[in-house]
């Protein structure tokens, strides 16, 4: 079992930045690929980025590539999402997420443990 904390969110003008933090207990995070998804206002939650478990490779989707980093530390059991350049449409709860299935997209069904989000509002 892990549990997952996310940290860092609040409101912030269109073009500031946001450093989102996931704390993990429980497992050792290096254990698992990590991900934050995101769900807006009336939508769906989708992929934001992803890191594998020892951070040599990283995803992102289109909408945020170039302006969102993820990254790891897992000495210090911490994932972390840098948002830079934010935009209105950036707004949402941002979820930290720990895969727990193996697959070759990434896709909530796969991500078998969530922090509880942590909301990021940008205004215009």
């Amino acid at each position: 079992q892990v549990q997952l904390v996310e940290s860092g969110g609040g409101l912030v003008q269109a073009g500031g930045s946001l450093r989102l933090s996931c704390v993990a207990s429980g497992r050792t995070v290096s254990m698992y690929r990590m991900g934050w998804f995101r769900q807006g206002p009336g939508k769906e939650r989708e992929f934001v980025a992803a890191i594998s478990r020892y951070g040599g490779s990283t995803h992102y989707a289109d909408s945020v590539k170039g302006r969102f980093t993820i990254s790891r530390d897992n000495a210090k059991n911490t994932v972390y999402l840098q948002m830079n350049s934010l935009k209105p449409e950036d707004t949402a709860v941002y979820y930290c997420a720990a895969e727990t299935t193996y697959g070759s997209t990434w896709v909530e069904k796969n991500f078998g443990f969530w922090g509880q989000g942590t909301q990021v509002t940008v205004s215009s």
